[in-house]
């Protein structure tokens, strides 16, 4: 799928349409004070193995993309809807 660089959608901060750039999230590092992260790291460490098997033949074909839109008056960033499942991506120019 193509989505152009530069859109004009409505910016909920400036509450009117403005132009914003288009660009991907981009993964973070997990948060390590978190419950079910210490709880993850209590049982890996020591003499122990994964704490779960991984399932076998249940993944998905695809990954979800979590576009962002930046405004470029306010500089505010935001998002529409949770992402959606799609092969490819490609952020083109015009």
């Amino acid at each position: 799928m193509k989505i152009p660089k530069e859109v004009r959608i409505h910016c909920p901060y400036c509450k009117k349409h403005t132009v914003h750039t288009v660009e991907t999230a981009k993964k973070r590092p997990r948060r390590t004070l978190a419950q079910g992260q210490r709880r993850f790291l209590r049982k890996m460490k020591g003499y122990g193995s994964f704490p779960k098997e991984n399932p076998k033949g249940r993944e998905k074909p695809t990954k979800k993309v979590d576009l962002r839109y930046k405004c470029k008056e306010c500089g505010k960033m935001h998002t529409k809807g949770k992402g959606f499942r799609i092969k490819r991506l490609e952020i083109k120019r015009i």
